[in-house]
């Protein structure tokens, strides 16, 4: 998702480092152009990265769930509830915000040039635990 909304990925990895931060089941470097987007576009497109990873496992396990509520993409959502703070500050109505975003991301990853690149990308992590941004180019 990062690369697709004009980001730059540096590293993606199923195996982060945990650095006595937060528990993270997966980490995603990327390197944004701030002077090609105005401060709502980066938001938006940093809510999109965040939920992506959930949304990519939604559809590559066939498992629907709500990125909220599941422990391994808590860090995921917490990444965009406070990117979308901004943008949504009533708490109720972000909540709203942020669940309609899944859906839209299934719907655009879930086609099938899309799903064809997402395999891609997941049986190259299956297989090496890392990439580097040109492999996930």
């Amino acid at each position: 998702m990062a690369f697709y909304v004009g980001a730059r990925v540096q590293q993606v990895t199923i195996e982060p480092a945990w650095d006595d931060g937060p528990r993270r089941y997966a980490d995603i470097q990327v390197r944004w152009p701030l002077r090609r987007f105005t401060p709502q576009e980066l938001l938006e497109k940093q809510i999109l990265v965040a939920l992506a990873g959930p949304v990519a496992e939604m559809i590559y396990s066939g498992e629907p769930y709500h990125p909220g509520w599941v422990a391994e993409w808590s860090a995921d959502w917490q990444a965009a509830w406070e990117a979308a703070a901004p943008l949504v500050a009533e708490p109720k109505q972000r909540l709203r915000y942020l669940e309609a975003k899944p859906v839209q991301f299934y719907r655009l990853l879930d086609q099938a040039t899309h799903w064809a690149a997402l395999a891609a990308v997941v049986d190259e992590l299956l297989a090496h635990e890392t990439l580097e941004g040109e492999q996930v180019e």
